[in-house]
C-alpha cells in the first residue's frame, strides 16, 4: 500500500524515481508525486492518477534535473485522491519536504495545536501535519533535521515509513519506519530508498531493511547511521544480499503479471519443495520445523492467522493438519484476532501466513500472540520481511516476486509449505502409516507436472469467461478441502473483475443462497472425484433443477457431472488433500480472462493494494 522511492548520489534522480514508482505500482495507489532538488531548490510535481500521468505532467512542466529526489504513490487515507493531497508535502517555510506511507492517528489534535502556532494547511492529509510538526520542533528547539524528526516521531501515534529532506542539508535524507516497510539500497557513493527492493535491483544487490522504530541519516560520502527512535541508541547496520533479479520483476512476454504468475506455478511449487522434499527417500527436511520439532509435537493446538488469500490457504491447512496430524486447528482473521482477547495457552503454536511479510494486521497479531506466550512460526515469501524477522521461526515459500495484486502463486506455494509441515509432523507422530506417508510425498512431488496439465484449461476458460463476463453475481461451491478453494475462486473474481461473487460450502446452499439461483446465476462448483463427490453431484442436481448455469471443475474423465454441467474445466486426479493445488488453477484462469474481457486493470484492481501495511 503506497510506494516510496528516494535517491541520493551521482546519477540523475528523476529517471530512477519514475522507474521505481512504476515498479511499485502493484502496491496500489490513486495519485503520485515527485520532488527533485537542484540549485534552483525543490522542484515538486504531483497529480491524481497513474505514474504515467505524473511523468507526462513533469516532463511537460518542469526540468527535473538533479542528483537528489524522492517520489511517492499514494493510496488515499486522509483526504480524497487529488493533486493537492498527493505527496510530497512541503512545510510552511518551504524548507522541508516529506513522503509518507502509513497513518498518523493523532494528527487532528496535532493539527489544531499547529494552527494555534500560526501554521496553515492546504491539504486534508495527516502527512502535511507531520512535516509541519517536524518543522515546528526543529525551529522551536533549534535542532538538526535528524533530531527534529526523532523528537516529532515520539509525539505521533500511528504507522509510518517516511523520507524527509531539508533544503539547508542538500546532501542528506532522513528516513524512519514504524509498521510500514522501508529498504535502503547501498551503492558506490549512492543510496536508494524504497518500500521494497524492486526499484533499485539493477543498481545494487546490497540492502538494509529498517526495523520498526528505527531511523537512518543517509548522507553522501559518509557511512549510514541507524538509531532507535525511542532511546537514541545506535544500531549496527545489517546489510543483506538481495535474493532478486531484474528478470523476475518483468512480464517476460505475458500481457499481465497475473497471467505470468499463474503460469509460473509449476516451477515455483517445485522451488518451494526443492531440497526439502525427497519423495523417493521418504524424507522431508525443513530447518524451521526440525529445530522446533518438540514444540510442534507437544502443542495442544495450532492457531493459524492470516488475511485474504493467505487466510484461505490457512483454511486448507486446517483440514490437512487435523487429518494428518490429529491436532486441533483454529484459523483466524488476523484483523479480528488482534482486537479481541484471544485465549492463548502455554504451548500453543501460532502459524502466521503472509505473502509479503508486511501485512499490518498479521504483524500486530504476531506481536499479540508472542506477548501471550505462544510460539510463532511464519510462512511468507519475502526474505528479510518484517514477519520473517518478528516470528520465532519460519519457512519461506520461494515463489519469487508476486507483482499482480491478486495472489495466485502465493496461494499454491503457501499450501505446499503447509502440507510439507503437516506431513513431517505426521511422520514424527506416526499418525500416518509409512505407506500413506509415502503416497502423499510422491503425489506432492508430482503436483508441478499436474499443475502444467491444469494450465491446459486456458482455452476452455476463455470460452467460459465469454459466457460469464456480463453476469452481475456468481456463486462458488465446494466441499471439504475444496470449500476454501471456492472462497478463493470467488475472491479472485471479485477483486479483478468487480463481479460480486460469494463462496460457500456446497451443503450450505440450501441454508439461504439457493434463493438466488435462477437462469441468470452462474454457479461454479468444484467437484473432483476424490472427497464428497456424490454429495456435490446432488447439489449440482438441485442447482440444475432451478435453471442455474453450472460451471464445474472436475477430474479428467468425469462423465456424471459433465452431463449435468453447462461447462466443465478438467484437472488431473490426485489425493483429496492435495486437490486444492490443482482445482484453484482453472479458477485463476477463469477470473483472469473475465477481467480482461471486461477491460479491467488486472494487475492493479481499483481500490486494492498488494500489501495492506496500514489498517
Amino acid at each position: 500500500m503506497c510506494g516510496i522511492v528516494g535517491y541520493i548520489g551521482h546519477r540523475e534522480a528523476y529517471p530512477i524515481i519514475i522507474k521505481g514508482l512504476q515498479r511499485l505500482e502493484y502496491r496500489g495507489y490513486d495519485s503520485a508525486g515527485v520532488m527533485v532538488y537542484n540549485e534552483d531548490g525543490m522542484l515538486v510535481c504531483k497529480t491524481k492518477g497513474k505514474v504515467a500521468d505524473l511523468a507526462s505532467k513533469c516532463e511537460s512542466e518542469l526540468n527535473l534535473v538533479g542528483n537528489l529526489g524522492m517520489g511517492h504513490t499514494r493510496w488515499a487515507t486522509h483526504g480524497v485522491p487529488n493533486d493537492v493531497n498527493s505527496h510530497p508535502h512541503v512545510s510552511n517555510s518551504g524548507n522541508l519536504s516529506i513522503i509518507h506511507n502509513g497513518i498518523i492517528e493523532n494528527y487532528e489534535p496535532l493539527k489544531i495545536e499547529l494552527i494555534k502556532r500560526g501554521y496553515t494547511f492546504t491539504s486534508d492529509t495527516d502527512t502535511e501535519v507531520l512535516i509541519n510538526l517536524i518543522e515546528d520542533v526543529q525551529k522551536t528547539d533549534n535542532l538538526k533535521l535528524g533530531k527534529a524528526v526523532q523528537v516529532a516521531l515520539n509525539q505521533v501515534v500511528g504507522a509510518y515509513a517516511i523520507v524527509v529532506f531539508d533544503v539547508r542539508k542538500p546532501n542528506e535524507l532522513v528516513v524512519a519506519r514504524l509498521g510500514s516497510p522501508l529498504a535502503i539500497g547501498i551503492g558506490e557513493n549512492e543510496y536508494f530508498i524504497a518500500s521494497d527492493a524492486t526499484p533499485f535491483i539493477e543498481y545494487t544487490s546490497n540492502a538494509i531493511y529498517l526495523e520498526d522504530e528505527e531511523m537512518a541519516i543517509v548522507r553522501l560520502h559518509k557511512p549510514l547511521k541507524i538509531r532507535k527512535i525511542k532511546d537514541d541508541t545506535y544500531v549496527d547496520p545489517y546489510i543483506q544480499e538481495l535474493q532478486l533479479n531484474l528478470e523476475q520483476i518483468e512480464k517476460s512476454g505475458y500481457d499481465h503479471f497475473m497471467l505470468k504468475e499463474i503460469y509460473e506455478q509449476p516451477s515455483v511449487i517445485k522451488d518451494t519443495y526443492r531440497g526439502r522434499l525427497l519423495a523417493d527417500q521418504g524424507i522431508i527436511r525443513m530447518a524451521g520445523i526440525e529445530d522446533n520439532l518438540e514444540k510442534f509435537l507437544q502443542a495442544p493446538r495450532i492457531i493459524i492467522i492470516a488475511c485474504g488469500t493467505s487466510w484461505h490457504a490457512g483454511l486448507v491447512a486446517e483440514y490437512i493438519f487435523e487429518e494428518f496430524v490429529r491436532i486441533p486447528v483454529e484459523v483466524e482473521y488476523a484483523s479480528e484476532f488482534r482486537y479481541r482477547n484471544p485465549v492463548i495457552n502455554k504451548g500453543d503454536i501460532v502459524i502466521a501466513i503472509s505473502q509479503s511479510g508486511e501485512t499490518a494486521d498479521t504483524l500486530a497479531a504476531i506481536k499479540l500472540a508472542k506477548q501471550k506466550g505462544a510460539f510463532v512460526f511464519g510462512v511468507c515469501n519475502v526474505v528479510g520481511s518484517s514477519i520473517s524477522r518478528e516470528t520465532d521461526a519460519g519457512a519461506y515459500t520461494h515463489a519469487g516476486p508476486e507483482i499482480g495484486v491478486a495472489s495466485t502463486k502465493a496461494f499454491t506455494t503457501q499450501i505446499t509449505v503447509l502440507t510439507m509441515i503437516a506431513l513431517r509432523l505426521a511422520q514424527a507422530k506416526g499418525t500416518l502409516s509409512k505407506s500413506e506417508l509415502q503416497l502423499y510425498l510422491q503425489e506432492l512431488s508430482n503436483i508441478p507436472t499436474k499443475v502444467e496439465e491444469c494450465l491446459e484449461t486456458n482455452e476452455q476458460a476463455k470460452i467460459i469467461a465469454a459466457a460469464m463476463k456480463d453476469a452481475p453475481n456468481c456463486l462458488y461451491l465446494g466441499r471439504g478441502y475444496n470449500f476454501p478453494v471456492a472462497l478463493e475462486g470467488a475472491l479472485k473474481l471479485k477483486e479483478i473483475s468487480y463481479i460480486h461473487a460469494e463462496g460457500y460450502p456446497a451443503a450450505e446452499m440450501k441454508h439461504g443462497p439457493i434463493a438466488l439461483i435462477d437462469e441468470h446465476m452462474p454457479v461454479v462448483v468444484i467437484a473432483p472425484k476424490q472427497g464428497h463427490y456424490d454429495k456435490v453431484v446432488s447439489n449440482i442436481q438441485e442447482i440444475k433443477a432451478r435453471k442455474g448455469q453450472i460451471i464445474a471443475v472436475v477430474t479428467k474423465g468425469d462423465t456424471q457431472v459433465r452431463e449435468l454441467a453447462d461447462y466443465v474445466l478438467e484437472v488431473p486426479d490426485t489425493a483429496d488433500a492435495l486437490s486444492p493445488l490443482l482445482t484453484t488453477i482453472p479458477l485463476q484462469l477463469l477470473s483472469y480472462h473475465i477481467a480482461v474481457m471486461r477491460e479491467c486493470n488486472v494487475d492493479q484492481p481499483r481500490n486494492l493494494a498488494k500489501s495492506v501495511t496500514v489498517e
